[in-house]
């Protein structure tokens, strides 16, 4: 009796499945290399370096200065919001959205990511999501007590899944297929012959399929990512999230949405009337002048450009420092194997490769980076770069990992 009130156990024991720990692990490295001294580059963490336009910032500072803008707003989006999302989808991507049952606001898509297997499933079912994945593709379905089953992204076959490879078994208790084009952690483009191979599969099998299309304004070389929703059809059996984060540099505003499949976003939409009270109206509203500005007659370059230079100068600097590494094709990560130098022909492979990379590239250097292995079985062998420094930061960092690896 007293052994067990003085034993408390305050922590369910899923925490410790959700795939953040390295992240936090990461971080203490960081404040080991500090404390080494270093000058630390971080390019870990993909958070925008840039801040948004000074039109958003204009929208949102008139917003926050109303005295009316500071009550509950709604939990599905002001009309407005949701209006705004369902006419830039019709302007990006032809796509059409009544913007009242297939448009719902988000904070941020990695909140509706992290519920929508609360809303969409019962404990027990089974979802598909990419091996290597974002870490909370896999974490929502800790939380929902529901059981992932890993579609593994290989090199062999350009990091897309084998849809073929799936068992029918498998296919017959899935709830949801998960994937991400462009990825993250892995640049994946997929074609619109993909899209339809994959819906036509959902609908043999009723499964819901989600796509993340966060990276949808960052693609590089004359390559503009689709979106799903595009293919004829899709509505009936998919749903896509979208982000501000990095297509409009508004990280820290936690805003996004959910458009496509009615069912599924009223489902996501009831769930989270009970769980929160929505977006604060005035970061709706710099997401709506955003919007705006990006369908208006002088929407400007975006994102794109900024990283697909960051890219070139980067991938650049590592090659003639000894690393090459392959060039994404969109986004702002760099998914590289592990150096060839390293020591044992196998490294890339070995259990614990990436993490020991990291760890001492980061205390030797103050270059941060994150194992390949924080997203999933498959990622181990490779490490996640962000490109979000400033151009002479990544000729320094490549310079630093030039040295490292020479060092070996």
């Amino acid at each position: 009796m007293n052994e067990l009130r003085f034993r408390p156990r305050w922590r369910a024991d899923k925490l410790d499945r959700l795939g953040s720990s390295i992240f936090a692990e990461v971080a203490v490295w960081r404040s080991e290399a500090r404390r080494l001294g270093r000058d630390i580059i971080d390019l870990g963490i993909g958070s925008p370096d840039r801040g948004p336009s000074p039109e958003i910032r204009a929208a949102l500072g008139r917003a926050v200065q109303r005295g009316d803008a500071y009550g509950y707003p709604s939990s599905q989006g002001s009309a407005a919001y949701r209006r705004s999302a369902a006419a830039w989808m019709k302007f990006r991507f032809g796509v059409t959205l009544d913007p009242d049952e297939e448009v719902l606001a988000l904070m941020g898509s990695q909140d509706g990511l992290a519920h929508l297997a609360l809303a969409v499933c019962n404990p027990g079912d089974i979802a598909l999501v990419p091996d290597p994945g974002y870490p909370i593709y896999a974490g929502a379905l800790e939380i929902a007590g529901v059981t992932p089953w890993p579609l593994p992204l290989r090199a062999g076959n350009h990091f897309l899944p084998d849809l073929a490879a799936i068992p029918a078994e498998v296919l017959e208790q899935a709830r949801f297929i998960l994937l991400n084009f462009p990825g993250n952690p892995v640049s994946v483009r997929a074609d619109a012959a993909f899209f339809r191979e994959l819906l036509e599969l959902a609908r043999r099998y009723g499964l819901l399929v989600v796509h993340d299309l966060a990276y949808s304004e960052m693609g590089f070389d004359g390559y503009r990512p689709m979106s799903i929703l595009e293919v004829e059809g899709a509505a009936d059996t998919a749903v896509e999230f979208h982000s501000f984060s990095k297509s409009f540099n508004m990280a820290g505003c936690r805003i996004g949405f959910i458009a496509g499949n009615r069912e599924a976003v009223s489902a996501l939409g009831e769930l989270k009337s009970n769980i929160d009270y929505g977006v604060f109206e005035p970061i709706q509203e710099a997401a709506i002048a955003a919007l705006e500005q990006a369908m208006g007659p002088a929407p400007g370059p975006g994102v794109g450009p900024v990283y697909e230079r960051r890219r070139n100068v980067f991938a650049a600097a590592l090659e003639e420092a000894g690393w090459p590494v392959p060039k994404p094709a969109a986004t702002m990560f760099v998914w590289a194997p592990l150096p060839p130098r390293l020591p044992g022909a196998d490294a890339g492979a070995s259990e614990g490769a990436s993490r020991s990379f990291a760890r001492e590239l980061l205390l030797a250097t103050g270059v941060a980076v994150i194992p390949g292995s924080a997203f999933g079985r498959e990622g181990e062998g490779y490490v996640r770069i962000a490109l979000v420094e400033e151009e002479d930061r990544l000729l320094e960092a490549a310079r630093r990992i030039g040295a490292f690896i020479q060092s070996r």
